[in-house]
């Protein structure tokens, strides 16, 4: 006669058969975790919302990704995927949007997403996501579907700082949040105090609407610090 009050679905050892029942006393359920404005025992991947970023690296770490999801009851409705590193990143980053969006969170943690770097991201993410760390966690109802794609700004552009510099020569600022550097300010002890940028993200929105090259790369030039007092401007990429 067994001495389980319980019947396993599982096969057991001969020693677990013979042992004496023992009521579990404590029933303990999941410690309860913020998410979009309310506390969530979750038990299920359903049970998990939440919009957050986080980022990865690659195994030689030559690259990293940034990656932003908005999870609704456990489903990626929304995946933005922002890489720096080698080239192949960024093909990378195409395909794993396509392979995220649509899946519970679990099935993308455990998807080939291509890249290293994007599937460190995802293990972050994830992580993140289900301990009631996001974004989003006191935000009643969380946010819409396209929220994460307002973080790229007018320009639809990832916010990139690219500097460059030596000890002979000094640094060149190549590009910024702002866009694409093409003349940095110097004052009469040759330190920076400014530069002269284009935005590109607006230059090719108004380009496409029928504006003439010259005059959407005029309109989309601006200049940042005291560049106008500068002494000396001069091309990073050139001089």
């Amino acid at each position: 006669m067994s001495c389980c009050k319980i019947e396993s679905a599982y096969e057991c050892s001969r020693e677990v058969e013979k042992m004496t029942y023992v009521a579990k006393g404590a029933k303990h359920g999941p410690a309860p975790i913020p998410e979009e404005g309310k506390w969530v025992k979750s038990t299920q991947i359903t049970d998990i919302s939440g919009l957050t970023h986080g980022i990865g690296w690659c195994a030689p770490q030559q690259g990293a990704c940034k990656l932003t999801l908005n999870v609704k009851k456990g489903i990626i409705e929304e995946a933005l995927i922002e890489t720096v590193g080698c080239s192949g990143m960024t093909h990378s980053a195409a395909m794993a949007a396509e392979i995220l969006s649509g899946k519970t969170i679990l099935e993308a943690l455990n998807s080939d997403l291509v890249c290293d770097a994007v599937n460190t991201a995802m293990r972050e993410l994830f992580l993140q996501i289900v301990y009631g760390r996001t974004q989003t966690a006191f935000s009643e109802g969380g946010l819409p579907i396209g929220s994460g794609m307002e973080d790229l700004g007018k320009g639809l552009r990832s916010q990139i700082g690219t500097i460059y510099s030596t000890n002979t020569k000094g640094v060149r600022y190549l590009e910024m949040a702002e866009g694409y550097i093409l003349e940095i300010g110097l004052d009469e002890n040759d330190e920076v105090i400014g530069y002269k940028f284009v935005n590109l993200g607006k230059m090719m929105g108004a380009i496409k609407k029928g504006t003439s090259h010259k005059e959407a790369f005029e309109k989309n030039v601006s200049c940042y610090g005291r560049f106008d007092e500068a002494v000396k401007k001069i091309d990073p990429r050139k001089e």
